[in-house]
């Protein structure tokens, strides 16, 4: 949300949907009783989901003087279907093409996948409420060095047994005293005034932010690499439908040209049973690549956490077959430093070095300030100020080994720190060096495929033409179908091995989410 004074903007992302209906209401009445003469601007530029709710509520907004801007995933469907207007989108056409948008599949790059996972995958969620969790943490533990104050009001009627309190009971003498009103309105303080202690924890737990901080992004970079690895599977998936549809027509054209041939006495049967044969074989590969590839983008849109209704429409097929150049600053040098689980590592080795060295000042001396002021007296009328301050030296002399035990305990914490550490540069290490042989290999298959696919092209129509001139039986014919079909699986492969080499690349350096979500 963004104020002026003459302009309310609100920014909307993800799904408007739900409980976040009702959240989008609240803020926008709250804000229109405030100042009821501003315009309002909704932007949904990166709303690309709205159930019925959030259509009513967008109308109300609407004949109440709202206006839209929209230029985003699914507002784009809704511009080419001629639903907006430039830079601005009425309820009107919401209400009249916002049902059958939903119906229409979602376009997305592979920057808008990760985007919209990045935003809306539960393992990301999830990792934003740790980092949340440990700001509050960190704020618990700063609590502990600042003042403490209190206030309080005693109302209390007391009646006691005076032969009790004495043990005995005294002729003439009443057995009770009172009753008594006291009255007893206070305020309470305290501060520490030197605890290293409380003063190594507040930091240790700060260094425990920072690692939650990091910990935010590996999970961040790992869900963009699902995301880019189901993607390209989904693209690879897509290439081998297409190549599966153009073995089909092939076979076709020589399944009739064998027909034709048989028909003019110029061929046989077993001919047109081999052409027939292959052309079965190659529909039967057809069906099952369309199946590979239904299934790889129902593993992406839930990856993306849409709605298991949303048909996905993948944008980025043509990408699929470049193969761009990879710069060279990859370095193990650079993946150590920029990867956020080193990060994440080096702030738990900070906050592990804290508690040790905050456990050992358990044995110092802790110095406090305390103090109380009341109003006392037996009715309101009567009371008076009373107070007490004072200060507290505690030296510890014998805990029981409670504080060995947490020096200790904090100590073999930071071992086991080290030893993670040493895995996961290892791991680093090895992950960046199999990313650039495999790059470099890929490179040099793709190379090869493409030759291989070119002579294939060539080998199938020289022996077309050889079987259509009656030189040669269609085996030959049959067997170069067959080695085209392998060079395209071989181009494919090629192709897709590459672009998951750079995406492992980019994950080894730690720049899944600066490459791929821009």
């Amino acid at each position: 949300m963004r104020s002026r004074p003459e302009e309310l903007r609100l920014k909307l992302e993800g799904k408007l949907e739900g409980p976040w209906v009702d959240e989008l209401e609240t803020c926008w009445r709250r804000e229109q009783e405030q100042s009821p003469s501003r315009r309002t601007v909704i932007d949904l530029n990166n709303v690309w989901l709205i159930d019925r709710a959030g259509k009513r509520l967008l109308c109300t907004m609407r004949q109440e003087g709202a206006q839209f801007e929209a230029c985003g995933i699914l507002m784009s469907e809704l511009k080419e279907a001629g639903a907006v207007r430039i830079g601005f989108l009425t309820v009107l056409c919401l209400a009249t093409f916002l049902p059958l948008a939903a119906q229409e599949p979602m376009k997305l790059t592979l920057s808008q996948a990760v985007q919209i996972a990045l935003r809306e995958n539960p393992n990301v969620l999830t990792a934003n409420l740790n980092y949340a969790e440990s700001q509050e943490n960190t704020r618990m533990a700063r609590a502990g060095l600042l003042p403490q104050a209190s206030a309080g009001l005693n109302d209390t009627v007391r009646r006691s047994n005076l032969d009790l309190f004495l043990g005995r009971g005294f002729p003439g003498f009443s057995e009770h005293a009172g009753p008594v009103w006291d009255f007893d309105p206070n305020v309470q303080f305290s501060a520490p005034f030197l605890d290293l202690s409380l003063w190594r924890r507040w930091k240790s737990a700060r260094e425990n932010e920072g690692g939650a901080r990091a910990d935010q992004t590996a999970v961040r970079e790992q869900v963009a690499q699902m995301v880019v690895s189901q993607y390209l599977a989904s693209l690879r998936a897509a290439a081998e439908v297409k190549t599966a549809q153009s073995r089909v027509d092939l076979a076709k054209s020589l399944f009739d040209l064998a027909t034709d041939q048989q028909k003019a006495g110029v061929g046989t049967r077993i001919d047109t049973l081999r052409a027939n044969v292959e052309y079965q074989n190659e529909q039967q590969r057809l069906v099952s690549a369309q199946t590979d590839f239904k299934t790889s983008v129902n593993g992406l849109v839930r990856l993306l956490n849409l709605d298991p209704h949303q048909s996905v429409e993948l944008t980025d097929q043509g990408a699929f077959f470049e193969s761009p150049a990879v710069s060279g600053d990859a370095s193990l040098e650079q993946a150590w430093k920029s990867r956020p689980e080193m990060i994440a590592l080096a702030a738990r080795r900070s906050a592990q070095e804290l508690q040790i060295r905050a456990a050992r000042a358990e044995r110092l001396p802790r110095l406090s300030i305390t103090g109380t002021w009341a109003e006392e007296g037996l009715s309101p009328s009567t009371v008076i100020p009373t107070y007490a301050y004072g200060a507290s030296l505690t030296v510890p002399l014998y805990t029981g080994g409670r504080i060995g035990a947490e020096t200790a305990e904090a100590e073999i914490e930071l071992k086991k720190v080290d030893q993670q550490e040493h895995e996961l540069r290892n791991r680093i290490a090895l992950e960046v060096k199999n990313a650039l042989a495999e790059l470099e290999a890929a490179r040099a298959e793709i190379d090869a495929a493409n030759l291989g696919v070119q002579l294939a092209q060539e080998e199938v129509a020289q022996a077309q033409d050889r079987f259509r001139a009656g030189v040669a039986n269609n085996i030959e014919v049959i067997t170069a179908q067959d080695e085209l079909a392998r060079a395209n699986d071989n181009q494919i492969d090629a192709l897709y091995k590459y672009n998951q080499a750079r995406a492992d690349l980019a994950h080894s350096t730690g720049r899944m989410e600066s490459t791929y979500a821009k």
